[in-house]
């Protein structure tokens, strides 16, 4: 008969109890040193997705985009490159007149040995210069009479007379002047106190940073009838373009919005970025087509037809698949949008029949649809399939319509002078300040896209007896 085993003793109790007890506060302590090193690793994320999103606004921020930390290397060798590859060289046309010509006779003898220098030929040089400009003082003698019958007072009016005012405000800027500052200022972006610099050392005409300040406020104020003919044009007109950024007003955050079609453009520097706001420009029942990026406040807009910029969706796309490169589901986003533009180039180039096109569209649509109920699990993903869904019906408006853009690039491309401004002079010190940029800034931005010279819209508004809207700036024929 086998031997029993031995009950194990007290004192083995005892002992396996406490191993016990070891290993469960091992185990404790592995566990509080995971959760620490858990919560470690959380905070790095938190700050990590911090710095990227920092280093992406960064990238998409205007002042210095392509700035680098660190310069890598020593950089090619400037200058165009060689070869025809990479383009015709260009040089200067030869003038089409000569104001001037000059001999540039042989030495008389060479430089070099001292001997006779004989004739081979004669060619010719051109030198393209600016002219010495002085200024153009005019002097008016105004008459000032008495009206027989009322007793009122009546003065004269000459046709090149900008203002009445006489006495200690009797000397006035031209038109000319008027015109170089206003485009300076607010299109180039020029600080007032450099334009007077400018005009000094270059024309010889003296005036103060301020002088200049007072004479754009009241040309804002003789240019207020166009500026509210271009809202109304705006407001009338069947495809608008909005985008907005931030300006300060006194120092205090505002917003300046532009509302651009492809020949007028009209800005509003507003105190805030909501539907009441556009709608001092726009009228809340706009019913035209909205070319506009994803901010909501635009959705309240519902007697329009809206398109949502593809750009931006794109862009959000892109970011998804660097973020998370194992998910095909933003790049699957990425080839809805890319096939709707080639859609849109298709039918622009008349290179697809309508039929097929309602049916390419219908597809695009339905893929689009798909990815919106398949979203994977992420939270980033789920975001954008929710804005993808608020912006179903407005992501393809462009394929039933070729007057609609696919992106808002009309309101980029005006918003990007108020932008150069703004990081000159940070915005603006007063409301009438503000008011005197959007009206002028207006005028410039109107009249370029209308190919009309400013200097003759502004001589035309300053000599009017009575303040009236500009003869190119009214309502243009669609």
């Amino acid at each position: 008969m086998a031997d029993e085993p031995s009950r194990p003793t007290r004192d083995d109790r005892d002992d396996l109890i406490k191993r016990q007890h070891d290993e469960i506060a091992r185990l404790r302590e592995e566990l509080a040193r995971a959760e620490r090193e858990r919560d470690r690793l959380k905070r790095q994320n938190e700050r990590l997705k911090q710095q990227l999103d920092a280093a992406r606004r960064a990238g998409f921020r205007q002042a210095a985009p392509f700035a680098k930390d660190q310069p890598q290397g020593h950089g090619g060798r400037p200058g165009r490159r060689a070869g025809a590859r990479d383009g015709r060289r260009a040089r200067r046309p030869i003038p089409a007149h000569v104001d001037e010509t000059s001999d540039a006779p042989l030495p008389a003898a060479c430089p070099a040995c001292g001997g006779e220098v004989a004739r081979v030929r004669v060619t010719a040089q051109y030198q393209e210069d600016l002219p010495v400009v002085r200024p153009i003082v005019r002097r008016f003698d105004v008459e000032v009479g008495c009206c027989v019958a009322c007793g009122r007072r009546v003065q004269g009016r000459h046709p090149l007379q900008t203002s009445d005012a006489l006495g200690a405000a009797g000397v006035h800027l031209g038109p000319g002047v008027v015109s170089v500052a206003v485009l300076l200022h607010k299109h180039v972006g020029v600080p007032l106190d450099k334009i007077a610099t400018i005009l000094r050392e270059r024309f010889g005409l003296t005036v103060t940073a301020g002088g200049l300040a007072q004479t754009l406020h009241r040309t804002a104020r003789i240019a207020a009838p166009t500026y509210a003919a271009l809202c109304a044009q705006i407001r009338g007109s069947p495809v608008v373009s909005p985008d907005e950024t931030g300006w300060r007003v006194g120092g205090t955050l505002h917003w300046l919005w532009a509302f651009v079609t492809p020949n007028t453009t009209v800005y509003a520097i507003r105190p805030g970025r909501g539907f009441d706001d556009a709608a001092t420009i726009l009228g809340a029942d706009f019913a035209g087509v909205l070319v506009r990026d994803g901010w909501a406040p635009y959705r309240r807009f519902t007697q329009a037809l809206h398109q949502t910029c593809l750009a931006h969706l794109h862009r959000r796309a892109r970011t998804l698949c660097l973020d998370h490169p194992r998910s095909p589901w933003a790049a699957a986003v990425q080839d809805v949008l890319t096939d709707a533009l080639a859609l849109r180039d298709r039918r622009d180039a008349q290179r697809i029949s309508a039929h097929g096109l309602a049916v390419a569209r219908g597809r695009l649509l339905a893929r689009l649809a798909r990815l919106i109920n398949t979203a994977p699990p992420l939270p980033a993903a789920r975001r954008f399939a929710a804005h993808l869904a608020v912006e179903y019906a407005a992501a393809l408006a462009f394929l039933w319509d070729p007057r609609i853009e696919a992106t808002n690039w009309w309101a980029e491309h005006a918003i990007r002078p108020a932008v150069v401004n703004r990081k000159i002079c940070g915005g603006n010190r007063t409301p009438r300040g503000a008011q005197t940029q959007q009206i002028l800034a207006s005028v410039v931005r109107t009249a370029r896209q209308r190919h009309v010279d400013c200097t003759e819209i502004f001589t035309a508004l300053l000599r009017a007896p009575h303040p009236t809207v500009a003869a190119g700036l009214q309502m243009p024929t669609q």
